[in-house]
């Protein structure tokens, strides 16, 4: 199954903004890998939170549309919160 998410770049980056984003019903992010910068993202909470329930998620490839560029990137962390439903900060590599 293929998995498609929309994102932004962000260009502010600390806690500070994170949690403003989380409020807004956002995800922070970062894409990194070997040889390629790191680039900081943001995408809707509603985006991610039904499709990281399916197991093949964290072993197949995700494609994130970052400003109308395909990019094909795994999942490798995702930091959730202590007890309520919801996604805090997931980082992908490159595929």
């Amino acid at each position: 199954m293929s998995y498609t998410i929309q994102a932004q770049i962000r260009t502010e980056i600390g806690k500070g903004s994170s949690r403003r984003l989380r409020h807004a019903g956002k995800v922070p992010a970062v894409i990194y890998g070997a040889g390629k910068e790191p680039v900081s993202i943001v995408f809707d909470h509603k985006d991610i939170i039904n499709i990281q329930t399916n197991e093949d998620f964290y072993t197949s490839v995700v494609t994130i549309v970052l400003d109308g560029k395909e990019v094909g990137v795994r999942a490798q962390a995702m930091q959730r919160h202590a007890f309520k439903p919801m996604i805090e900060h997931v980082d992908f590599v490159y595929a």
